[in-house]
Parts: structure tokens; sequence; C-alpha cells
């Protein structure tokens, strides 16, 4: 098996991983845990500005997802691979349902599986001026 992970670089794997995941969130019928179990390890520790996500939390998180995200794109300015770690610096662009455009910058150490998965993460995030998902701003 090919580690999806060398097998393109690592800002668009970075980008194909967010973009797929949070399609099968968001245009996606299946239940929440069964698509975070493609995405991610069964022990996953995801922590975004000290607020640690484990698979429970991580599948909590979805439901509102699903119900306000309208539009995305995620930028990735920089990706750095090491075996199957990463280190990424990217912007997340959406359109949420009542409040509109924002924008969060990330900067993310990962930790990924050969197949794909990520099994731990430590994000730090920032609001930034909004640019509207679907432009190239």
């Amino acid at each position: 098996m090919v580690n999806p992970l060398h097998a393109k670089p690592p800002e668009q794997f970075v980008a194909d991983f967010f973009t797929a995941f949070t399609d099968a969130v968001v245009h996606g019928s299946e239940d929440a845990s069964d698509v975070v179990s493609r995405y991610y390890t069964p022990d996953v520790v995801q922590v975004a500005d000290g607020v640690t996500l484990d698979w429970d939390r991580l599948v909590a998180h979805l439901r509102p997802v699903r119900r306000n995200l309208r539009a995305y794109r995620f930028e990735v300015h920089e990706a750095f691979a090491d075996g199957g770690r990463i280190a990424a610096r990217f912007t997340i662009h959406a359109r949420l349902r009542k409040s509109g455009p924002v924008s969060t910058r990330v900067h993310m150490f990962a930790e990924f599986t050969p197949d794909g998965r990520m099994r731990r993460a430590e994000q730090l995030t920032r609001a930034v001026t909004p640019a509207e998902p679907g432009t190239g701003e």
C-alpha cells in the first residue's frame, strides 16, 4: 500500500484531507462516527487552543458543523512532512448559516498513520479577516 502522505506534496495532502473530510461531514448522510472512522484513528487526540477533543468529542463537534457550515475552502500556506508527521500553516475560509463569512488561521503539528488517518494533532488558531469561500482571496 502506498502511504497517502507520501503520494503527494504535504500541502496537497493537508488540503485534500480536510476538504474530503469536510465534504463527507457536510454533504454526506452517513453517521458522524462512520465519517470520523475514515479520517481519524479510534485513539485520536486533537488539541486546539488548549481544548482536547478525543473520539467522542470530535464526533459531537461534527453535529453543529453539519447544521451550520454552508461553504468552505482550505488554503494551505505551507506544510512540511517528516515520516508520518506534518507541520502546516493554513487558513480555513468558511461561511456559516447565521453569522456569515469567517476565516481562521491554523498552525498545526499532526501525526498520521500509514493509511492517511490522523492520530493526533496540536493546533493553535486565530481569527483573521474573512474571505468568502470560493474566492481566491
